[in-house]
Order: structure tokens, then C-alpha cells, then sequence
């Protein structure tokens, strides 16, 4: 078998994050936190960090890291991202996919895929989606660490979209590598994934015996999919569209997850971005541990999440640092009802709010989110249960500034 060498090539665990528990949201027990966890820092020592305890026990890794693009990818922010509206909307940074050359890509990938690899449950599996700047690179790296005989599929998610390209074709498909942790044991879900037969194909079948080689499907139950899916992208009118860049849509990770895990079991996602994976395995059933490097991706995931009321913790790296709180007062409580000045929403993407601070861990009981396409973020938010001596609110703008305020009962 071939294996790729590149300068500094090395099997080194490197140091472990420290983490510090920043948040629970909407956590199911007051002195419990959420098993579901988002992570904001580097996922090479976040990761190094999880062995410990998640060695062996992720059943589902989907990853959708930089591509090896060599671009600079910015996100939007604003109502709809209405290309017709451009004042309703502005660009923001997103991620940086450059590098020094091939080598330190690869050695940013191999690093990580040995960690997950290492956190994959015995009979889990792991999906690396790239494109072809360098899937016949990751192919090679995956044959090595999860062994050539563990690939499950080679998974062409097709697309369409505007494309200034006129001399090739068009680029419109992004490779999704799949690989078993072992290939006698592990989770696929036919049943779960299934879609309808072409009704071509229905036709033919009740028209002929003969068809398909003498043996008839069962039409009723239909097929499981090929390893080429299309599914359209997230264009800027859809309504699951966050502004962060190469949002991923829920369908396609919907499949991947019924296909490839249980309800009830763990599912990872250590390039979160929009936070797409955690988002669909919530409401499959499933737990999810999520991470990223930037606070763009981290707040984004943060506001998607608790839009759903899905229940979490929210930590970080402390190498990592949050934008510092500004501390400000545009804020009453009135009865059971906290109100927010309305002059100050239309700068906020969300703001939540601990109805008992204990000044130690933030414990979000209550959010206001923006809606995405259409409507106002709240102005109110109603407490439920007991109210503390202490309220604190806490917001988090279109740009990712964070504000805290204080109120007193």
C-alpha cells in the first residue's frame, strides 16, 4: 500500500486543552450539566483532551474541514442575505483555508484523523468530506490510519450553482471519503436511509417479470441510495441559511447520520462551522460533541442550538478567549418578564438570560434568537420558576460582541 511522506511527519499526541466550562443551556437538572457539549479552540488539543474520556467511544465522526483552497472565505451577516437588498446585509470574516504548502495541510489533516481514529468507537465510522484540491491526498492518509480494506464508500454529493468557470467543466461535486473503524462490525442503517424507486423504474418492474435480471424488488420499501447524492446547497434565500461560509444543508447530514449511528449514540463534528452536524444529531436522538477554533463559528452554532432548545455546555480552551463582556444596562425585569431596551436589538443575534447567577457557571434558562429570514428578535423573555437575587443577561451581536448585564431582584 502507498503511504504519503511529507516533511516532519510524525505520530506525536500533542499537549491536551485545558477546558473551562463558560455555559449550560437549558440544562435538564440545575446541578448537572448537558451531556452534549460545544467547544470552542484548537480541535487537535481539544481532541487530546477527550481521550480520556471518549477513547473508543464515538460511534459517528463527520468532519468538514478547509479544503486546501488557499482562500480567504467571509461570512455575511444581515436579514436573508438578499443579494436584491444589499443594505440589509454585510460582509464579516469567516475562516481562513490558507497555507504554507501541501505539506502543512497534510500534516494539519493526518495529526487530527489519528486522534479521531483513536476516538472512534470499535465499530463506528468516520466521513471526510473534501473536494478535489486534495481528496486523492486524504484518501492516502485514511488508507494508512483506518486500513484500505475499512473504506465504506467513496460518496459524490452533487450540486448546482453559478460557476465562472469556461474552460473546464463546471465544478459541481464535493467528495465525501467514508471509513469503518472495522469492516466485520459496524453501523449502516439501510432501512433508515431508503428513498422511493424512480417511477421508471416502478413501471418497468410491473410491466416485466424479466426485469432486473429476474429478481423483483421490493418496490414498496425502495431502495437504499447510491453513493451519488444530490442534494442542493444552501443558497442565500434558504431558510436554514446562518451567513457563516460553506454551510453544509441538514439533509445531507440527516442521511449520514441516520445511516451511520443509533439514537442514543455519540456523534462528533470537530470542524462545527455553522454547527449543522450538532443541530440534525439533536434531533435525531442523538448526543453530539461539537468544536471549532473561531468565535464566529462558535456563537453561530451557540444561537442555532439554543433556537432549538437543545440542552448543552458550552466550554473553551482557555488559550482560547472569549471577546471581553461589555458591561452595559439596558436591561429591567418586570415581574416575571425581562425586557431589553428596543433600540439595542436590531445589533444582536441573541441574548439569553440566568435567572439565578451564582457567578460562576452561566446557566441559560431562557433565548431570544434572530429569526433567520423573516421577523424581530424578542424584546421580552418570560422566566419560568424561581427568580434569584441575582439576574444576568447575556447578548451576543451580529458581529460577535458580547454584552452582560446585572439585575438585582
Amino acid at each position: 500500500m502507498p503511504l504519503l511522506t511529507w516533511h516532519n511527519k510524525k505520530h506525536i499526541t500533542p499537549q491536551a486543552a485545558s477546558l473551562k466550562t463558560e455555559a449550560w443551556i437549558n440544562p435538564s437538572h440545575p446541578h448537572h450539566p448537558p451531556e452534549n457539549r460545544l467547544i470552542l479552540g484548537d480541535n487537535l488539543a481539544i481532541m487530546a483532551a477527550l481521550l480520556s474520556e471518549y477513547e473508543g467511544r464515538i460511534n459517528l465522526i463527520y468532519i468538514d474541514p478547509p479544503f486546501f483552497t488557499n482562500r480567504k472565505f467571509s461570512a455575511r451577516i444581515g436579514r436573508g442575505e438578499d443579494s436584491r437588498k444589499p443594505k440589509e446585509w454585510e460582509m464579516t470574516e469567516g475562516y481562513q483555508d490558507n497555507w504554507k504548502d501541501i505539506d502543512s495541510y497534510l500534516d494539519f489533516l493526518y495529526r487530527r484523523l489519528v486522534l479521531m481514529h483513536r476516538l472512534l468507537a470499535p465499530n463506528g465510522t468516520l466521513y471526510l468530506h473534501l473536494d478535489w484540491h486534495a481528496n486523492a491526498y486524504a484518501r492516502l492518509l485514511l488508507d494508512e490510519i483506518f486500513g484500505a480494506d475499512n473504506l465504506l464508500n467513496e460518496i459524490i454529493w452533487t450540486y448546482h450553482g453559478p460557476s465562472p468557470i469556461k474552460s473546464a467543466f463546471n465544478r459541481k461535486h464535493d467528495t465525501i471519503l467514508s471509513y469503518t473503524k472495522n469492516k466485520k462490525d459496524y453501523i449502516f442503517n439501510a432501512d433508515a436511509v431508503r428513498e422511493p424507486y424512480n417511477p421508471n423504474t416502478v413501471k418497468t418492474f410491473k410491466s416485466s417479470k424479466k426485469a432486473g435480471f429476474g429478481k423483483t424488488p421490493n418496490l414498496k420499501r425502495g431502495k437504499v441510495p447510491e453513493d451519488w447524492w444530490y442534494f442542493p446547497v444552501v443558497a442565500r434565500l434558504h431558510n436554514e441559511r446562518t451567513g457563516y461560509p460553506t454551510q453544509k444543508p441538514e439533509a445531507l447530514l440527516e442521511r449520514i447520520i441516520k445511516a451511520s449511528s443509533n439514537e442514543g449514540d455519540l456523534v462528533a463534528d470537530f470542524f462545527s462551522g455553522s454547527g449543522t452536524t450538532a443541530l440534525v444529531a439533536a434531533k435525531l436522538g442523538r448526543s453530539f460533541i461539537t468544536t471549532d477554533a473561531t468565535w464566529r463559528a462558535t456563537h453561530t452554532t451557540l444561537g442555532r442550538l439554543a433556537a432549538k432548545k437543545t440542552s448543552f455546555t458550552f466550554e473553551r480552551d482557555t488559550v482560547s478567549p472569549l471577546p471581553k463582556a461589555e458591561s452595559v444596562n439596558f436591561a429591567r425585569l418586570e415581574g416575571d418578564q425581562v425586557f431589553l431596551e428596543a433600540d439595542k436589538l436590531s445589533d444582536l443575534s441573541y441574548w439569553e438570560v440566568d435567572q439565578d447567577w451564582d457567578e460562576k457557571i452561566f446557566k441559560s434558562t431562557e433565548q431570544a434568537i434572530l429569526p433567520v429570514r423573516r421577523g424581530s428578535i424578542p424584546q421580552n423573555l418570560h422566566i419560568s420558576g424561581k427568580i434569584g437575587r441575582k439576574i444576568c443577561i447575556r447578548a451576543v451581536g451580529v458581529n460577535g460582541e458580547r454584552y452582560q448585564i446585572i439585575l438585582k431582584k
